[in-house]
């Protein structure tokens, strides 16, 4: 973004977009996100080491000195709202939202100097099996116990769980809580039926399984609380991609669609339908985009600005998703029809990392003189309000 002036893009940014649109429409056209979404492997892996080495899209707010392309978070969040356009098939919520930023506030060393460079490069994949209040870290409800150099417990319902390579957890071991790296083959996994078949999850079970500490008990709440918070603001972006492609193609239907001889885009209740759905993405985006700069340069309280994108991008997702349907009328609630793919991704996003509701409530606490912040955490290092 340009310097002192919000929401505007860089010439590099918008190149930046183009590449990866243009990436996304080549690889995750809607015959390719169908056939991948029933597929073992819900991802290609050629592809995905493509984002990485060719590319470089897993780690474009990585720094240089830890394999990284240098850019910033908005830069990160521009290439994510062309995944979520095209419902991109990949763990891109367990390595991109989640375990990439938790390295980078990691303290550096061998084991998790030479896992962020694999996620970078995209030579290996990540989940993130810790357990969120509302997008906050809760330790009350880490489920996962550490002894030595392995730990003991189980994780439900970790997105991404089931293919990735490495998995992320936090143990709380005797001097407290710490994040650990464990390689997946050495875990139990158990894939889950789940609504979004392009978004799979799994139960994770570790039975002393050997573990690389990654950040200590002096270190892991505020590395945490920092991954969880770049989560929620990149989920809010990724959902504003997946808002516009439906705004996109709902506007495209109405100017085709003919009843009565007329275009039902002519129709009042076609147009307000349609603009309440354009005022609903641009709240979104507007909202997703300032909690990414707020984390990138701390312009903003970034557990406020998060928990605002968060409660905005749900339910506008969630909106736009449920009209795309109904100005398609009957085809768009058929399976050929990729709207109900994106109305499951809606509903299944709109759970993750706290409900809209949640982060009302959380905005509340936030800004109420009279409230409690119990459970919030105001800042990406962790501390309690």
């Amino acid at each position: 973004m340009a310097e002192n002036a919000e929401f505007t893009f860089t010439d590099e940014q918008q190149d930046l977009r183009a590449a990866v649109r243009k990436f996304c429409a080549d690889n995750f056209d809607e015959a390719t996100v169908r056939m991948l979404m029933e597929a073992d492997v819900p991802f290609d892996t050629k592809v995905w080491n493509r984002l990485g080495a060719e590319l470089g899209v897993l780690g474009l707010s990585v720094p240089e000195a830890d394999g990284g392309v240098g850019g910033s978070l908005v830069d990160q969040a521009i290439a994510v709202e062309q995944f979520g356009a095209t419902l991109a098939c990949g763990p891109l919520f367990g390595t991109v939202y989640l375990a990439v930023p938790a390295l980078v506030a990691c303290p550096a060393g061998p084991a998790r100097d030479e896992l962020l460079a694999a996620l970078v490069e995209g030579t290996r994949t990540a989940a993130f099996a810790v357990a969120d209040e509302a997008g906050a870290f809760d330790p009350a409800a880490v489920t996962v116990t550490a002894s030595g150099d392995t730990v003991t417990g189980t994780v439900e319902r970790v997105v991404d769980g089931a293919a990735a390579d490495e998995i992320l957890v936090a143990a709380t071991g005797s001097g407290g809580i710490g994040l650990y790296a464990v390689d997946a083959k050495d875990t139990d996994r158990t894939p889950l039926m789940t609504l979004d078949l392009t978004r799979p999850q799994a139960t994770i079970a570790f039975t002393d399984s050997p573990a690389r500490l990654l950040a200590g008990p002096e270190e892991a709440e505020r590395v945490i609380t920092h991954a969880l918070q770049v989560g929620s603001a990149l989920l809010a972006v990724e959902q504003v991609g997946a808002a516009q492609h439906l705004l996109d193609l709902a506007v495209e239907y109405a100017k085709s669609r003919l009843q009565f001889g007329r275009q039902i885009g002519s129709f009042q209740a076609i147009k307000h339908k349609l603009a309440d759905m354009l005022v609903d993405l641009e709240h979104a985006r507007s909202t997703a985009y300032h909690a990414v700069w707020a984390l990138a340069d701390g312009s903003d309280d970034p557990a406020l600005a998060v928990s605002i994108a968060q409660a905005t991008a749900s339910s506008a997702l969630s909106r736009i998703a449920a009209d795309t349907i109904q100005v398609h009328g009957g085809i768009g609630f058929t399976w050929e029809h990729q709207a109900h793919l994106y109305f499951k991704r809606a509903a299944t996003d709109a759970a993750l990392l706290g409900s809209a509701e949640q982060h009302r409530s959380r905005v509340a606490d936030f800004v109420l003189d009279d409230a409690s912040a119990d459970g919030g955490a105001r800042v990406a290092d962790g501390l309690a309000v």
